[in-house]
């Protein structure tokens, strides 16, 4: 456990890390890549659960904003398998239920339950990237500035800000916890971890419950009420205009163009 507490915190640096790059895609305002995305997941969830070839325009999009981002590969694919299990479970009994033949090649017949579950899986995977994407190239402080610019509830923004000024502080106190028990028991931990950590659990709460009392407290020695500024407002400049037309532009014509049908037409007359 104390292993995977400190993977947990070195992945929150290297997001953090990620995030203050100087592409031309972290200087983009948050606002534009918030509607961009937002755009992206709404085109790709939009399609029939029998549609997969007409997806594989939308793999551009990530491509290039990782390219141009200068994100590391490995950290999105990363991020975005941990969302797998959930996204497989989604359709994992759509072959049962579905076993229409639909697709035929050669000897090998596909059902529409698989062409389901590959459209969700390709769909999900490609949604989930995105956002990942998003918040590894902004500022987590900048994200929130332009979610409430874009008229999102503030007490959600706010509540977003303390979740992620405060998580690491969790993670560590937690980690203090198992270093302190491991310590007393000399490493060696009861086969029942259930039974040994929930009298742990139960005391990281209460830890939680005193450390957000005296936040709260300083907070309102401060005279805090309940929006917290920054130095720099957000501008939005031509390029923003620029990256939310062409990507929005691009979006419409995946959409309600067959691109990969229209190109295997043309390979095909030549």
């Amino acid at each position: 456990m104390p292993n995977s507490l400190d993977r947990n915190l070195t992945e929150l640096a290297d997001a953090a890390g990620e995030s203050l790059g100087s592409s031309p895609v972290h200087r983009l305002d948050p606002r534009a890549k918030c509607l961009v995305t937002v755009l992206f997941v709404v085109a790709v969830t939009s399609f029939g659960k029998y549609e997969v070839s007409r997806l594989t325009p939308f793999v551009l999009y990530p491509v290039v904003i990782a390219a141009l981002s200068g994100v590391r590969t490995g950290a999105v694919l990363k991020r975005t398998l941990l969302a797998a299990p959930f996204i497989l479970l989604v359709g994992l009994f759509n072959p049962f239920f579905d076993r229409q033949v639909l697709v035929r090649i050669g000897g090998f017949a596909m059902t529409g339950g698989w062409l389901s579950f590959l459209s969700i899986a390709v769909r999900s995977f490609l949604a989930v990237s995105a956002a990942v994407l998003l918040v590894l190239t902004t500022r987590f402080d900048r994200l929130c500035l332009g979610l409430a610019k874009m008229g999102v509830p503030r007490v959600f923004v706010t509540q977003l800000q303390f979740l992620h000024r405060y998580i690491g502080l969790l993670a560590g106190e937690a980690q203090r916890m198992v270093r302190a028990h491991d310590l007393r028991s000399g490493g060696n931990r009861p086969k029942l971890a259930l039974a040994a950590y929930a009298p742990m659990i139960g005391l990281l709460l209460l830890r939680a419950l005193d450390r957000a009392t005296r936040v709260h407290r300083a907070m309102q020695a401060r005279l805090f009420d309940g929006e917290i500024r920054v130095l720099r407002p957000l501008a939005f400049a031509r390029s923003d205009l620029l990256f939310i037309l062409a990507w929005g532009g691009f979006f419409l014509m995946c959409r309600f163009v067959n691109l990969p049908g229209l190109l295997s037409g043309l390979a095909m007359t030549r």
